[in-house]
């Protein structure tokens, strides 16, 4: 690979970008839906004390919603659209490399998808200043959605190499991404009705003068620890548990980021599958509230879990689109334009 090449390409993709039409209708929309949005959140959090980081943190999954449906449309048909408008080929019998056009193309798509952050960003400037979140959350959520538009732009990119037809590609992308977003809560779900752990209740009564017979029964509860990992890989979940959560004075999370990952984390710990409940012994009736914080920090990092699966398959595509971009070819999807 060339660095001055792929720059050549980049210039280029984003030339054809910025002349197209459609590309100013869509950061329009994008900013329109992110205006109104912001305005009801702004006028609901005016009406409740200590909300700004709920706002900050629900507009930002918002942007990332957004940028998730949007992103497709500009990376899906990039190598497979220039083959079908015959603009490859030239390409390729250039100096260009497959890697330098894959490469070139997908960060091309990149900064594309990062175009509708700056969109976002006197919006999300506006959130900040609501208050409620510290720098370094911030910064770590902004981190994390630059890093998924990289991401879905080489799954986009990476199909678009590997399927022929440029409107396949991009319903392809965006049925991986309906995978990794919706797809994982179904998987999750399903996982744990089909993974299950038996709990056996022992209990004893008082009446107020004398204790009962223990009494013990079995009822079934879902093994969650089993299929955590299957929200890993969803990009909400890897954005909300990359960001530190932060606790208010009764210890429970402070914005939408926490309360998302504290629930992610729970999933982490096994059940206890032996309880007892004596209400003869009366220390035992006095509970103490639950750390939530000592919870969390017992169990594994899901969003680091979550971005080594979605890199890997991001990768995957990557490579296998490179694989199928070089020439010469060996062989080419019936009636596939290569001039």
């Amino acid at each position: 690979m060339n660095a001055g090449r792929i720059r050549t390409i980049v210039r280029l993709e984003l030339t054809q970008r910025l002349r197209s039409v459609g590309w100013y209708v869509l950061l329009g929309i994008f900013a329109v839906i992110l205006l109104v949005v912001t305005g009801l959140a702004i006028a609901a959090s005016a009406l409740t004390a200590g909300s700004g980081g709920w706002l900050f943190s629900a507009l930002i999954l918002l942007v990332l919603l957004l940028v998730l449906l949007v992103t497709p449309t500009l990376s899906g048909n990039s190598v497979n659209g220039d083959r079908e408008a015959a603009t490859l080929a030239p390409l390729q019998v250039t100096l260009a490399t497959a890697g330098d056009i894959v490469i070139g193309k997908l960060l091309a798509a990149w900064i594309a998808g990062l175009a509708f952050l700056i969109v976002a960003a006197p919006f999300l400037v506006v959130a900040t200043l609501a208050g409620g979140l510290g720098a370094g959350a911030i910064a770590t959520s902004l981190g994390v959605l630059v890093l998924e538009v990289g991401i879905v732009a080489a799954i986009g990119v990476g199909l678009s190499a590997i399927v022929a037809r440029p409107l396949f590609s991009v319903a392809a992308t965006y049925l991986v991404i309906a995978a990794l977003t919706v797809g994982t809560l179904i998987a999750f779900g399903l996982g744990t009705i089909t993974s299950r752990a038996e709990v056996t209740v022992s209990e004893r009564s008082y009446d107020g003068t004398a204790c009962g017979d223990w009494q013990t029964y079995t009822y079934e509860t879902p093994r969650t620890d089993h299929v955590w990992w299957l929200l890993s890989a969803n990009p909400f979940v890897v954005l909300a548990d990359a960001t530190p959560i932060t606790y208010n004075q009764y210890g429970s999370p402070e914005n939408l980021f926490g309360q998302i990952s504290y629930g992610v984390r729970s999933a982490q710990i096994p059940p206890d599958t032996d309880v007892r409940y004596d209400y003869c012994d009366t220390a035992s009736w006095e509970t103490t509230p639950e750390d939530l914080q000592e919870r969390v920090a017992g169990t594994a990092p899901s969003w680091f879990v979550g971005l080594l699966l979605q890199l890997v398959l991001a990768g995957g595509l990557l490579a296998w689109g490179w694989a199928r971009t070089r020439t010469p070819s060996r062989t080419l999807p019936p009636g596939t334009r290569i001039a």
